[in-house]
Parts: structure tokens; sequence; C-alpha cells
């Protein structure tokens, strides 16, 4: 099998507070001169498009630039932002900034060496036969190594970048604020129990022994399930700075849409990803909920392997029950229990106007649609990731429903859009409506 593309740039981490204000403040500084001097073109009759002159493909690139060296909890929420606001942003803009969701820059080797001196001692290299100091992954919160202890066990050593637990809170506030002047971050939109949530969730990746927890419960979670494959923790490498994992070999799971793999293999695949999502939501109710192509493996004998537990996420009996309601309903096209169900996760609300209330309805319907098909749904030819888009875009600008969705909800629905999105590039078939009827009957709901 082919080993995963490792990072082709290093750059310096910024990694105290102060400085990392100092790069954001430049930055919305920066963006703000950009929409000046567009502003001011326009005004000469160069374009006539009607968007805002800070939402460009220049200040979306000078965003993306920014955030990629600065890594951490800024470069991770302009991730999430690529993700889940596509269909609110310019093309442009959506493009450049979907680079962060590809490899990171990795450390230089003395920063990463300082980095292990506080973790494991002045000493440390003396506990390994080999280290490789070219990461064999780099992204928002860490990157990856693999070694060799001395006494013979092959890890993944995820190694954390210095100072980006510490300015979390600092770094999403003022990219908030960047964001405002970019008028990324519309204006209509209260976004401060969002961006609460993410300080919260960004503070649990950041933890790498809670991680490490997380890791041991997931693999016992899974003991009955050989297709899925969690790595062991070594516990006497693991700090909250560095995790130490058995290192999993296998091909980058975005590799299985190329040519190269044939059909049974891609709806395996898929398969595998969403009987797994539905277990998580309604057997175990914990979630690992970040969707991104770079935290699973295809292993050996057509199992997946999962990398990255960080973003995992308790999730309520309450929630839980709601969404099984919710699912049933879509799946019946229901309308009327749909609405109910709606209502009992808080997606809509007695004070929305009729009209938003239904374009909601109509946009849960739809992004459920696969629960619905009989046999096998064919995320291969589907075009729901973009009438999804379409129809979130629709409800936002044309009904006005600018209130965000359930804080709690936020997380949860990144991994369901986000696995199906995860279907569709894959190119898999999967009978979405049976795996849900199995899950929910397991669970007892």
């Amino acid at each position: 099998m082919t080993e995963p593309r490792r990072p082709s740039r290093r750059s310096r981490v910024p990694s105290g507070r102060i400085e990392r204000m100092a790069r954001l403040g430049w930055l919305a500084g920066e963006i703000a001169l950009g929409g000046a001097a567009e502003g001011l073109r326009r005004l000469g009759g160069a374009d006539e498009s009607g968007t805002s002159a800070f939402l460009t493909g220049s200040n979306a690139e000078r965003l993306a630039r920014s955030l990629s060296t600065m890594r951490g909890a800024a470069m991770k929420m302009g991730q999430m932002l690529s993700m889940e606001a596509e269909d609110l942003l310019p093309p442009e803009v959506a493009d450049a900034l979907a680079v962060l969701r590809a490899e990171g820059d990795a450390m230089p080797v003395e920063q990463l060496h300082r980095v292990l001196n506080r973790a494991w001692g002045p000493d440390w290299q003396e506990r390994f036969l080999e280290f490789d100091d070219t990461p064999i992954a780099a992204a928002s919160i860490g990157q990856v190594h693999e070694a060799t202890t001395r006494d013979g066990r092959k890890l993944a050593l995820k190694i954390q970048y210095p100072g980006v637990a510490d300015s979390i809170d600092s770094d999403v506030d003022n990219l908030a604020a960047a964001l405002r002047v970019a008028r990324i971050l519309p204006g209509q939109i209260d976004f401060d129990p969002i961006i609460a949530e993410v300080k919260k969730q960004l503070k649990r990746e950041s933890d790498y022994q809670r991680e490490a927890r997380y890791l041991s419960r997931y693999g016992v979670l899974l003991e009955d399930e050989p297709d899925v494959i969690v790595p062991r923790v070594h516990e006497d490498f693991t700090t909250s700075r560095v995790l130490a994992m058995d290192r999993l070999k296998g091909l980058p799971l975005e590799d299985l849409s190329g040519a190269d793999h044939d059909q049974p293999a891609r709806d395996r695949a898929g398969t595998l990803l969403l009987e797994l999502l539905l277990r998580e939501l309604f057997e175990f109710r914990f979630m690992q909920t970040d969707p991104n192509f770079a935290n699973y493996l295809w292993l050996s004998n057509e199992r997946i392997g999962l990398l990255d537990l960080g973003a995992g996420q308790e999730i309520s009996k309450k929630l839980s029950e709601g969404y099984a309601r919710l699912f049933q309903a879509a799946a019946a096209d229901d309308r009327d229990a749909l609405r109910a169900a709606a209502r009992r996760i808080g997606f809509v609300d007695t004070s929305d106007r009729a009209e938003q209330t239904e374009a909601m309805l109509d946009l849960i319907s739809l992004a459920t649609e696969p629960f619905r098909h009989d046999g096998p749904y064919p995320f291969d030819s589907s075009d729901l990731p973009g009438r999804a888009r379409e129809a979130g875009t629709e409800l936002v600008l044309s009904h006005g429903m600018w209130r965000p969705p359930p804080p709690a909800t936020l997380f949860l629905q990144r991994k369901l859009g986000g696995t199906f999105l995860l279907c569709s590039r894959l190119r898999a078939r999967v009978d979405a409506k049976t795996l849900l009827q199995h899950a929910l009957a397991r669970a007892g709901l």
C-alpha cells in the first residue's frame, strides 16, 4: 500500500499569545486595506459583480496563507469555515479557504526538538532506536512522526505545536474579529454561542491525555467490530502535548476514489463510515466529530483505521433520541413528525415564520434523502451536496433564517454532513436506509 504523502513545507509556529494576537491584528489590517483598494477599483467602474469589496479571491488567499502558517485554533477555525459556510461564500473565497483542509506546514526541526525537550526531557532521543524528524502528517493542532522505541514498539507520535493550547480563546476571538472586518461572517447572525462552542471543542482537541482516554474508550466500544481499527495508546510516552499510539500503515482513504480501485471497495468504505456514524449517534452516544479524510486510513483486508479522537463528543440521550425521531420521520416522509422532531432539537422555533419553518423542513428532508432511498443510495452520481448547499443558501438569503443551529448540534451536524460528503467523494453506493433501520433497532429506538 502507498504511504500517505508527507508535508513538503516547514515554517516556524508562532508560539506566544502576544505574537499570535499581533499576527491576527496585522491580518485584519491587511484585509481592510485590501477591501479598501478593491472598493476604489470598483468606483472606477472595473467591477459590477455586486459582491462585497472585502470578499475577494486575493483577500481570501491572504487569509488562507496566514492561517496555514499560524496553525492552531486560527487554522482550525478557517478549516471549519471552509466546510460549514461554503454555501454562503463566493466561489473564489471558498476555493482559497479550501487549501486549509490539505496538509499544513511542518515545524522546523529545531522547534520540534525544543517541544520534545519540554515534553520528555533533554535525553529523550535515548528512548528511541529510530525517530524520524520528517513528519508523516501535519495538521492544524499538531504533526505526526513515526518512531521505534528501544523495546521495539512502532509508534505514531502526535506532537502538538507550541503555544496553540494557551492561545485558543485569543485566537478564536481575534480571528472572528478579522472575519467580521472582512465581512466573511454575516453581521445578521449572532455567532457568540457558536464561537463559545468552538472554543470548548478546540480545548478538548488540544488535550492529548483526554484524547488518549477517548481512544482507549473507543477501542472498547468497537471490540465487536473487526473492520474498524483504533490504535492502542502507549501511556509511557503520552503527555498533555504528545500522544503516542500504535503506528497504523495503510492507504489514504481518499485514494480509493481513484481509478486504481474498484466499486466494491468504495462501497465497502462508504458503508463502514456511515454504519460507524449511526452507531456513534444512537448506540454509543459518543462521536468522533471531525469527518476529515486525513483521519482515516484504508488498511489491509479492507478495514478502516481511525487516527484521531481529539474531536470526541458526548451526545445526550435526549439529543440522540431527537435525531432518531428526526431520521425516522424523514425516512417515512412524514412532514408532521419531521416538524415535531425538528422543533424538539431546536432547528425550528415557534417564533419562526411559517415559510421559514417550511424551508428548514425542506432542507432537513433534502439532507436526509439517502435514508428514504430503497437500496444502495448512489453517492457516486448524486448531486445531493450541491442541492443541499443551494437549499441552505436559499434558507438564509431568501427566507431570512439567520439564527444559527443549536450549539449542541454544531459538531454533530458537521459529522453527519461530512460523512455524506466523504461517501460522495469516494463515489460510493451505500444502502443508508437499511443501515439506519439496523442502527435504530440495535439501539432499541
